[in-house]
């Protein structure tokens, strides 16, 4: 049985005290043991909150896709796992748009990341024109190829996907849950052709792009959405709660 999952991206958001109030608050929640629930606070907070909790994992927010050296500003994968920080995110729109990362480069994140037992939580989706224009598919496809068909079974299982229409994205927008499900079963059905069918069903993807309380019953209702990886719904102590009580 696939793993349910709510990721909260706080992004660069909140003072330490706005934000260890957030997750005390997130702390206090009774949390079924079959629902992971996952914060990807601002990477500053990282340890100050690892033992806080035992019903919360962290993610950390990106990671360098190198080692360790004279790379100023930069977190290495091995950091991250003297934290014993279990989850990060990559490929995250912002980070490809901001930043103009790509998949080659988001690639060896994943491999960094693997190489230190981190599972990497990793972001695809297309643009507006892309969905307007009937692309959106193989969009897709494409940064999924490019960024994990170079991982083994055994490594690509460690891989949360986070399907986000980047048109969805703090806009308001979300995708309709039947349009979702359709690019979800997609991904899972590309993943089955790579390798087989049990690694497709073993790999959770979640949705992301304005999931709020009022529609992540429906998504999390269908068959291929796994969770949802969750923006501006994750910076709300009782939205966010309300999205981890949806399944």
């Amino acid at each position: 049985m696939r793993k349910r999952i709510v990721a909260g991206n706080w992004k660069m958001n909140m003072n330490y005290k706005e934000a260890n109030n957030l997750f005390e608050a997130l702390s206090k929640i009774k949390i079924s043991n079959s629902t992971n629930v996952i914060i990807a606070p601002p990477s500053i907070y990282l340890s100050s909150f690892k033992n806080n909790n035992d019903k919360i994992f962290l993610s950390s927010q990106n990671v360098s896709n190198h080692n360790n050296g004279a790379y100023t500003g930069e977190i290495s994968a091995e950091m991250l796992s003297s934290l014993d920080i279990n989850y990060c995110i990559v490929g995250h729109s912002e980070r490809r748009s901001y930043y103009s990362e790509n998949d080659k480069l988001i690639s060896k994140k994943i491999d960094a990341l693997l190489n230190y037992d981190i599972s990497p939580i990793y972001c695809c989706g297309e643009l507006k024109l892309d969905r307007e224009s009937q692309n959106h598919q193989q969009v897709v496809k494409s940064q999924i190829e490019e960024a994990l068909f170079h991982l083994s079974k055994s490594q690509i299982k460690s891989v949360i996907i986070a399907y986000e229409p980047v048109w969805a994205i703090g806009t308001g927008l979300t995708a309709s849950s039947e349009d979702a499900q359709n690019m979800h079963f997609f991904i899972r059905s590309l993943i089955s052709e790579k390798y087989d069918s049990e690694t497709a069903q073993s790999i959770s993807i979640l949705y992301g792009g304005s999931c709020k309380p009022n529609n992540a019953k429906e998504l999390f209702s269908q068959p291929d959405i796994d969770g949802g990886l969750i923006g501006g719904a994750a910076l709300n102590h009782k939205d966010f709660s309300d999205i981890i009580f949806s399944f």
